[in-house]
């Protein structure tokens, strides 16, 4: 007879297993608990790193899911967890491996230089990207947009035995980007919602763009990482030898940083999202952007509903107009214009004005609009003998429009 523990698990049971370590309990999914995301220190490797003194920033190298299966799995997933465990090195961590020590294609990253590079598995859903950016919702944005409770993440990628893609939706990506963009937006636009704005506003657009996003989380995670101490404060810091008895510039040799929780609970994550936005300040100049939307803002940028965005242009669009001196010019074979803004005011506002005038002054407005320009045109199909009660009542129609369109 076979002992349980001896025999392999069944598929119900690993499927469990896995669904025990990517979902977040109840206890997890509290509070003061959720979200969360924490580092493991490179100590756990390495008794020595070095730090740059002008690192580059990060960027994401994806490897293709079908990679992480087969025979060659073990030795790859060693090598990336290696390699991105190193992340305080940023662009020399190369050099702590020996030239045969890669696979495939890290070996051909490595070769290309000092770069600093996190390699992540590329899956349908795109979690490993932007898993920071997901691990800084609140759980009630989290289920609000349908997106499952998961357990805590981790920054860089390291070992990930759980296939992630089974467990999330097939929009996953397009979940994410709806429950960001709500978590940054009143970062972006103050007093007014989302919903006061067209699909097709540019700030719209941006804050739901999650790769826009990545370079500012993984630098507001590297601030917070850079604040940790050293796993031996005993260690001496000093430059790093090579081999031949020269030393690697632009460099110190260190002990690693401890690992810990980046963030944990709603409002630790709150203050990180804060932080991430003026890292997209520094990274994508986001101010500058958003100022020249500001600047630059078009009806369409705004829905049917009402916003004080929304007023606020309006309001200043108005302004402009008031600024319009209202004219009545005599052309000949032209129809006659009012001013500047005719065509903004439309017909509308044209018959509304009409309304205001008397039988007589209207009948002269109608005449200039008909193509008659002429003032003594005018008088004579009114009767008159001369041109002078024709200015005298233009001279009342100025003042009533002024008093209509509100002009100055």
């Amino acid at each position: 007879m076979t002992d349980i523990d001896d025999r392999a698990p069944t598929a119900a049971e690993i499927e469990e297993f896995h669904q025990d370590q990517f979902f977040a309990d109840e206890e997890a999914a509290a509070a003061g608990m959720y979200p969360r995301l924490f580092n493991l220190s490179a100590g756990f490797l390495y008794k020595q790193v070095v730090h740059p003194l002008r690192p580059l920033p990060p960027e994401y190298v994806t490897l293709p899911a079908t990679m992480f299966r087969g025979e060659e799995r073990p030795h790859l997933d060693v090598a990336v967890t290696r390699w991105n465990i190193l992340w305080e090195c940023a662009q020399f961590r190369r050099r702590f491996f020996a030239e045969d020590e890669l696979p495939e294609p890290l070996r051909q990253v490595a070769e290309g230089g000092d770069v600093n590079v996190v390699f992540v598995p590329r899956t349908a859903s795109r979690y490993f990207e932007y898993a920071p950016l997901f691990h800084l919702l609140p759980r009630s944005t989290v289920e609000r947009f349908g997106l499952p409770l998961l357990s805590a993440g981790q920054w860089p990628y390291l070992m990930q035995p759980t296939p992630v893609d089974h467990f999330l939706p097939s929009d996953f990506a397009d979940r994410l980007s709806n429950a960001w963009a709500s978590t940054v937006w009143r970062h972006l636009v103050s007093g007014s919602g989302m919903s006061g704005f067209s699909s097709t506003d540019p700030i719209r657009i941006l804050a739901h763009n999650l790769d826009f996003w990545v370079p500012a989380v993984t630098a507001a995670v590297q601030e917070i990482l850079g604040d940790f101490p050293v796993v031996d404060a005993g260690v001496r810091a000093g430059p790093a030898p090579l081999q031949g008895g020269t030393f690697l510039e632009e460099v110190v040799a260190t002990s690693p940083r401890v690992g810990s929780d980046l963030w944990r609970g709603e409002s630790e994550a709150s203050e990180v999202v804060r932080s991430v936005v003026d890292h997209a300040d520094a990274t994508g100049r986001l101010r500058d952007i958003l100022d020249a939307v500001r600047s630059h803002r078009v009806k369409d940028d705004f829905s049917d509903r009402w916003s004080f965005a929304r007023e606020d242009f309006e309001r200043k669009l108005h302004s402009k107009r008031s600024k319009v001196k209202v004219t009545f010019v005599e052309l000949t074979d032209t129809i006659p214009v009012q001013g500047p803004e005719t065509e903004v005011i439309a017909d509308l506002v044209y018959s509304d004005f009409l309304a205001l005038l008397d039988p007589s002054e209207r009948q002269v407005v109608v005449l200039l609009n008909s193509g008659v320009t002429k003032l003594c045109e005018i008088a004579d199909l009114m009767g008159y003998k001369n041109h002078s009660p024709i200015s005298k009542r233009l001279a009342r129609i100025r003042e009533k429009a002024k008093a209509h369109f509100d002009l100055s």
